[in-house]
């Protein structure tokens, strides 16, 4: 996904509370809502960790599109 426009709605969709961060919460519950409802509270922190580059516990968008724009 190499189109910033498209990567923010994405961000805003799974961004449920409007903070401009995701949580391991609601990219736990973004996936749920996919259908992936075997997704753990560990396995999503471990993912969010993985690219949270200042340690938060939160992406911002930022840090959301540098994981995208590497893939």
């Amino acid at each position: 996904m190499a189109d910033i426009e498209a990567a923010r709605a994405q961000f805003q969709r799974i961004d449920t509370d409007g903070d401009g961060f995701i949580t391991a919460a609601e990219f736990k519950q973004a996936l749920a809502q996919g259908g992936d409802w075997n997704v753990t509270d560990s396995v999503a922190e471990a993912v969010i960790g993985a690219q949270d580059t200042n340690q938060d516990k939160a992406l911002s968008f930022d840090e959301f599109w540098a994981h995208l724009s590497k893939a």
